[in-house]
């Protein structure tokens, strides 16, 4: 399992895997051959995870135990099987949390007004701006540094080393370009004129040395009354959802612009260069509109 994890995993995946199974498994386990384990025995192991609350942990624990009998399963003998099978349904069921998100136009625009009245530093008053108009993810965007972009260009090339990749993809995968809209552009020269010297458009506040705190967006969320409905990574599913419900914009390319990994009806994986065009426009409407839900315009939803 661990020779397996350390080729596909990112180191950081492959840790946290490895201490949750040296907390809930290996204790009971750990020590035991396969072929001597029982479902029952196994399920009794994670109803012990269950047992202290942590419902979304034991699904995961499940999760874990049916990758390693797989990967085990083919070199076993023929009298083995996966002793996984049906144990989900004996587990309290577990439906993911989604981050926060608001889609309804109205209240969209409500929490734009807010934004945009801010009264924090410059900083992450900027990152505030940008996250629902570039919908990336709240690393890449407290992480941007400014070789990353081209203002002139409009657009935001993010290192594949710094994408949510595999350990092979992030080395050998191809940059996500995010193209931007004038808006951003002008919000980005702006913020230049203060960090422009720094490695990252937007430094820390103690150590300009190192990116912004992951809790200063979400933080300043919280302080305009918006945090329970608004996450910061939630503006990712707020424009997926917008842009196609409200703008009627093509789902692919806004897959692409998400930086997921999305194939056309025939089977090809979509082209994020090719369609980069196409992304500038849409991209524009988007901002576009973002600009008409903050003016009360377009809040018909």
């Amino acid at each position: 399992m661990a020779r397996q994890a350390s080729g596909t995993w990112s180191p950081s995946h492959a840790e946290r895997t490895k201490r949750q199974l040296e907390r809930d498994l290996f204790p009971w386990i750990g020590d035991r051959q396969m072929e001597s384990i029982e479902p029952m025995e196994l399920l009794s192991v994670l109803k012990k995870v269950e047992e202290r609350g942590a419902i979304e942990t034991a699904d995961r624990g499940l999760m874990l135990v049916r990758q390693i009998w797989r990967y085990w399963l083919p070199t076993a003998g023929n009298d083995q099987r996966d002793i996984t099978e049906g144990l989900r349904s004996r587990l309290l069921p577990y439906r993911g949390k989604n981050f926060p998100a608001i889609v309804e136009p109205q209240r969209f625009g409500e929490l734009l007004r807010a934004m945009y009245a801010y009264k924090g530093g410059p900083i992450v008053r900027t990152a505030l701006l940008l996250a629902p108009m570039l919908y990336q993810r709240p690393g890449n965007l407290r992480m941007m540094e400014w070789t990353e972009l081209d203002l002139d260009a409009a657009t935001w090339t993010i290192p594949s080393a710094k994408m949510k990749r595999t350990v092979e993809e992030k080395a050998n995968g191809e940059p996500h370009v995010v193209p931007m809209p004038t808006q951003a552009v002008e919000l980005l020269r702006d913020l230049q004129k203060l960090t422009g010297r720094s490695l990252y458009v937007f430094p820390g506040q103690r150590d300009h040395e190192r990116p912004m705190s992951d809790n200063s967006v979400r933080s300043a969320l919280y302080g305009l009354g918006f945090g329970t409905e608004q996450s910061w990574h939630g503006f990712r599913a707020s424009a997926r959802t917008m842009l196609v419900d409200q703008l009627d914009l093509d789902p692919l390319a806004i897959e692409a612009n998400l930086a997921h990994m999305v194939k056309d009806s025939n089977g090809r994986s979509y082209n994020r260069t090719k369609y980069l065009a196409k992304r500038f426009e849409m991209v524009q409407q988007w901002a576009d509109y973002l600009d008409q839900l903050r003016l009360g315009e377009a809040a018909k939803g």
